[in-house]
């Protein structure tokens, strides 16, 4: 089983570099960082994790500079997004992005990806939101061109460019892997399409049981191997994560608050007894 972290990483929060080695020192496996480029101060769309909007939201860093300054100070750890807004950025700039640190880091990212809930953000970067799922899938499709061809041509309905040289290439071939966030109705045939892996996010308790099963029904399907999946948000009841482990989990992500070194390593520790208690 593997154990990772997600965190927004903000001027009020421990600093990635010294979060990441914590982390690696307590026998933590990978840490993700969310994205959220702005948030529009009069915006419409409700935070679906209640009423208020925590103060992180339009404070974290770009996560891939978070991710660079984790990797540079660890040797094993896995440095990763979750998960990034591919619908508010370039895929050609994007794809340099992931392939930079991968390489930096010797080949140790994870490329969580997902379409996002508010509105107003995407529409400020001119992504629609009635379309926005055909334009992450087209703009993952180019980023696989890139990452695997010394020259790269994609022609979508919104993502065109003639052939391209673009290095470097990520360092884990084909390409870091790419987990999926959501549970959407169609999140699942999105995670067969183009994805490595499932991501789905926990609140409360629920069962993902039949979602993997069906995950998995297609992927058969598609002429593809079982997909794992990871579970973002998880317990940190040893019960629950047996439960959800029995479920067909590989990978628990923890989440952690937004806080300074003082009150977030004593949450490390505690969590780093559930790993231990729990292996």
């Amino acid at each position: 089983m593997k154990f990772g972290l997600a965190i927004f990483p903000t001027e009020d929060t421990m600093p990635p570099a010294e979060l990441g080695q914590a982390a690696e020192e307590r026998g933590f496996e990978s840490i993700l960082f969310p994205e959220h480029t702005h948030i529009p101060s009069e915006r419409k769309s409700p935070w679906p994790g209640g009423a208020e909007l925590p103060r992180e939201y339009p404070r974290n860093l770009d996560p891939f500079v978070a991710m660079t300054a984790a990797a540079t100070v660890t040797k094993n750890l896995l440095v990763g997004t979750g998960i990034c807004l591919v619908i508010q950025r370039d895929p050609i700039v994007l794809a340099k992005e992931v392939a930079s640190v991968d390489y930096i880091s010797g080949g140790r990212v994870l490329f969580g990806v997902g379409g996002g809930w508010n509105v107003e953000e995407m529409a400020n970067h001119g992504t629609e939101f009635k379309s926005r799922w055909k334009l992450m899938r087209e703009r993952i499709e180019a980023m696989k061109e890139i990452w695997g061809n010394d020259e790269a041509t994609y022609h979508g309905e919104h993502v065109n460019f003639d052939a391209i040289w673009a290095w470097p290439k990520p360092v884990r071939r084909p390409y870091p892997p790419i987990l999926v966030g959501g549970h959407g109705p169609r999140t699942l045939q999105r995670v067969v399409r183009y994805g490595d892996e499932w991501m789905p996010l926990r609140r409360g308790e629920v069962s993902f049981a039949e979602d993997i099963q069906r995950l998995n029904e297609l992927a058969a399907e598609a002429g593809r191997d079982p997909i794992p999946a990871s579970l973002f948000f998880a317990p940190a009841e040893l019960s629950e994560l047996e439960r959800y482990r029995e479920e067909g989990f590989h990978r628990f992500v923890f989440y952690l608050p937004a806080l300074g070194a003082d009150k977030l390593l004593p949450r490390l520790d505690g969590l780093a007894k559930v790993i231990r208690e729990f292996d």
